[in-house]
């Protein structure tokens, strides 16, 4: 649909509110991407961030089907994993009709777009995860993520493609009110700064190391699926970094050896 002004559009991103980063995980088409692309620019949605894309990156097709959102694409950034994609991340959504078995919050779409823009105002650093267009999100993807956004659509029909996931669920944190626009809002003591990825990441590596040396996994079969189930259970419970720091301690005392700092 026609209809952009360019005098209207061009405005300071520092005007605008924060958007969440959009990551595509494994996604296979370029044409897709670049449709994504276009779908975030319309709502003023600008981090675009990819896992391993199938057909490598860039991609021509992309910038093709971006329709306009080229600077879009030139700054996405390409990553190997999920985990690094959103490592610099502290609250993280997963998008999927399905719950995997895993206790996690479920939000709407216009739920997700408000609680983004309150953890925003908080100085909270926010992500969504979107699967590739044929398969949707693994597990060990799922388990990354605080909480899943699930959209409620005709059971009989409920498929979407990608680029029409990125736009309803860009489109709702674009219509979401921010419950904090006016008011100062104090910011957070660092002890209560929720945890980075990357920092529940090294307190899983010592966790599994030590575990790994008193033979807690009785099966290599096992041994993936019970690190899934405690990932998940340290990304689902909203750790600050003083929670992270505190276990790193616990783990040094039971062990007898002390954390570099």
């Amino acid at each position: 649909m026609a209809g952009t002004n360019s005098a209207l559009g061009r405005q300071d991103e520092g005007d605008l509110p924060k958007a969440a980063s959009v990551i595509l995980v494994h996604p296979q088409l370029g044409e897709n991407i670049g449709m994504c692309a276009r779908a975030m620019l319309n709502c003023a949605v600008t981090d675009l961030r990819l896992v391993k894309p199938r057909d490598g990156w860039p991609n021509p097709d992309a910038e093709a089907a971006a329709a306009g959102a080229v600077a879009l694409l030139e700054n996405a950034k390409v990553y190997e994993t999920t985990a690094a994609a959103v490592a610099d991340l502290d609250f993280v959504l997963a998008t999927t009709a399905r719950g995997r078995g895993m206790v996690k919050d479920v939000y709407t779409a216009e739920a997700a777009g408000r609680e983004i823009h309150t953890r925003h105002a908080r100085g909270v650093d926010c992500g969504i995860l979107f699967g590739p267009e044929r398969t949707g999100l693994e597990n060990d993807d799922v388990a990354l993520a605080d909480a899943i956004l699930s959209i409620p659509l005709n059971p009989g029909f409920s498929s979407l493609n990608l680029a029409q996931a990125v736009l309803l669920v860009s489109y709702s944190w674009l219509c979401a009110d921010n419950p904090f626009a006016g008011e100062e809002i104090a910011p957070a003591l660092d002890e209560n700064e929720p945890a980075k990825k990357n920092e529940i990441e090294n307190l899983m590596t010592q966790l599994q190391e030590e575990l790994e040396k008193n033979r807690f996994f009785r099966s290599p079969e096992q041994k993936p699926t019970l690190l899934r189930n405690i990932r998940n259970f340290f990304f689902r419970v909203g750790m600050t970094r003083q929670d992270v720091r505190t276990l790193h301690g616990i783990f040094s005392s039971l062990t007898g050896k002390r954390r570099d700092k």
